[in-house]
């Protein structure tokens, strides 16, 4: 490709980006809350049909009052109380009154209203009363509120992890601003754009898969660039003209680049087979978002590249004759080494994962309600206040509607159920359909209670298939079911997709397989570790029903990627120094690129930590320690035992021995 028509094309790409932008506008979903049940789930096509029921455009917002003494309240406490009616706990110390709110409302717009709600309970009663608003619609309002300027957050703290990664990479007090100027604007593109697409096939982006998007362009556009300007200085080193150097890079690198792109995006497009909407706009959004990075690191960057020429090294500019990094350096002694003696290092390396594994064991999963955030909510501690006050579920009752023919056998099927406390209509019957409000006796969101949401839904489909029962309880119920769901499905789907992507590029019989099962094995060794560490060092209560499906495709996405730089470079090596020899020397070229690349890719997804879903900081902590692992143990001391080990025939047919 000519110097002026990469100028060319890199200006047209940037123009219509830029062009794209101005047309859709800027990206909302932010603004929107994660949605983990599929609308066909019985919860939400009881939810859709309570929608039509009288009140139904309506959602409670429970007030929760006590006194800041902490004594029982007083009859002119409760007559400060604006709203009506109002219901007294057993002990006197609490009190609720519920307020209607629009049931459309969703993201900010219910965050406004809870907060004026908030606003105008506070104003109206005595300053020794306390009133905290919770219930469905201050959940959604304070997960919204939460991501209010995280993702700016987000993207502000992970352009300083990767710069200042960068400048200790490369060295250099200029070179790290070509690359993250490239990958900053890639960001932004993807951003807008993978919103846009996820909508207009039907998705539902929101604050959290916009967030995770954001952090796999920064993290897989950095490793493009780092792999490509890597071998640019490599080739400096080779010849005197700086873009013959970069036209050799681009034409070595770029088809790695491109290979482990397309794996993980494929992997990622795995994601439209989940049943959860917020899984499968996250499969989508970060799909584009990822063309969107290969393309700018491999189009735009080059002619930036080229315009610096050498100087942009400064002050580690490379020199023609500089000793080659496949024969010389750490790497090169640590591939050497392990290379001798392959078997044990091999043995020892997998017996290690083998035992991080173990910390699935320990590692309870699903969190519920009032476990999904980080960061203090006051609809959290209005609902523990509630717990303390109240039986549970009589305030967040499940909910079950059904034909009014059959009202007097349906009622006796709930109250029949083990675990009901009580069952009250919910209204008048209308449009034929009646409901009813039942209080469980188990804490919400536990086992005990799904047990129950399960007996329950079997009662009444007994009595009519069409009855259907919803709830709190209900929905976190199903979202358990879509997430195990899921990962059954999903999973195989997405290694499935890594295999066939090895097989076409590796065109060997072998090595896929063995790529895949070591990736695999470190993913779950992964698990093991960053579950543990995040039940019993960071003290979470579960690992979040989504977090092994997403940092499961994380991992092996992610990890493959390393595979792919690592051996198309030792299959470049192997014709002419042997399979030994080749992975040795692809470990010494690739070593210092590969482990900078992890660095900053861990960094980088443990900024997650920086957004208020306890699930991001959980994928963030798994898949940091997970890269890491990938980084050192997997790239530099499995695969070139295992290469060295199992020969020539690793690479056969596409490399025979004879060659």
């Amino acid at each position: 490709m000519s110097g002026r028509f990469s100028w060319v094309l890199a200006l047209a790409i940037v123009v219509v980006s830029a062009a794209l932008m101005g047309l859709i506008g800027s990206d909302s979903s932010s603004e929107q809350s994660p949605v983990p049940v599929p609308t066909d789930a019985e919860s939400a096509r009881a939810d859709a049909l309570r929608a039509q029921l009288p009140g139904g455009d309506q959602s409670p917002a429970i007030l929760v009052v006590t006194r800041r003494d902490g004594a029982e309240l007083t009859p002119a406490d409760l007559g400060a109380i604006k709203q009506q009616p109002v219901v007294v706990s057993e002990d006197r110390r609490a009190a609720v009154a519920t307020a209607q709110l629009d049931a459309d409302l969703s993201g900010f717009a219910l965050t406004d209203a809870v907060t004026e709600l908030r606003e105008q309970a506070a104003a109206e009663i005595p300053d020794n009363l306390r009133v905290e608003v919770t219930g469905g619609p201050a959940f959604g309002a304070d997960i919204a509120n939460s991501f209010s300027g995280a993702n700016i957050t987000l993207l502000a703290v992970t352009a300083t992890v990767v710069a200042l990664l960068l400048i200790v990479t490369y060295r250099s007090p200029v070179l790290f601003l070509v690359p993250l100027a490239v990958i900053g604007f890639a960001d932004r593109v993807a951003a807008v754009l993978g919103s846009a697409i996820a909508n207009a096939v039907g998705m539902t982006p929101d604050g959290s898969t916009s967030g995770i998007t954001s952090v796999l362009v920064f993290g897989a556009g950095t490793n493009y660039a780092l792999l490509l300007i890597s071998r640019y200085r490599e080739e400096l080193g080779r010849t005197d003209n700086h873009r013959d150097a970069l036209a050799v890079a681009v034409r070595r690198a770029g088809p790695a680049i491109v290979a482990s792109n397309a794996t993980v995006v494929l992997a990622l497009l795995t994601l439209v087979l989940a049943s959860s909407p917020s899984t499968r706009s996250l499969g989508v959004q970060a799909a584009s978002g990822l063309i969107v990075a290969a393309v700018f690191v491999l189009l735009v960057l080059p002619p930036l590249l080229a315009l610096f020429g050498r100087r942009l090294f400064w002050p580690f500019i490379p020199q023609v004759g500089a000793k080659q990094l496949t024969d010389t350096g750490v790497w090169h002694r640590i591939a050497d080494g392990v290379a001798r003696r392959p078997a044990g290092v091999a043995t020892v390396a997998v017996a290690a994962l083998l035992l991080l594994c173990t910390g699935l064991l320990s590692t309870p999963v699903g969190l519920s309600q009032t476990e999904q955030f980080r960061v203090q909510a006051e609809s959290v501690s209005g609902y523990q206040t509630l717990a303390d006050h109240f039986p549970s579920g009589m305030t967040d009752p499940t909910r079950v509607i059904a034909p009014s023919d059959k009202a007097a056998q349906i009622e006796q099927a709930i109250t029949s159920t083990p675990g009901v406390v009580s069952a009250n209509p919910a209204g008048p019957p209308a449009d034929g359909m009646t409901q009813w409000a039942v209080v469980l006796r188990a804490e919400p969101a536990s086992d005990e209670a799904f047990e129950t949401i399960d007996t329950l839904r079997d009662s009444v489909h007994q009595v009519d298939s069409d009855a259907l029962v919803g709830g709190s309880d209900a929905q976190a119920r199903d979202a358990n079911a879509a997430a195990s769901r899921d990962r059954l499905v999903v999973i195989p789907a997405i290694l499935a997709v890594v295999l066939v992507v090895l097989y076409v590029l590796l065109r060997s019989a072998l090595a896929p397989l063995i790529l895949v099962a070591v990736t695999v094995l470190s993913a779950v060794a992964a698990l093991g570790l960053g579950g543990w560490a995040s039940v019993h060092l960071f003290g979470f209560p579960a690992l979040d029903n989504t977090a092994p499906l997403f940092s499961f495709l994380f991992l092996v996405a992610l990890g493959v990627d390393y595979t792919i730089f690592l051996v198309t470079r030792a299959r470049e090596e192997t014709p002419e120094y042997g399979t030994r020899q080749g992975i040795v020397r692809a470990v010494s070229a690739t070593g210092a690129v590969i482990t900078s690349a992890g660095i900053v890719l861990a960094a980088v997804f443990c900024v997650l930590g920086v957004l208020p879903l306890i699930v991001l900081t959980q994928v963030g902590i798994i898949v940091g320690l997970g890269i890491l692992l990938d980084t050192f143990v997997v790239r530099t001391v499995i695969l070139p035992a295992l290469f060295t080990l199992i020969g020539p025939r690793i690479w056969w047919p596409a490399l025979r021995a004879e060659r």
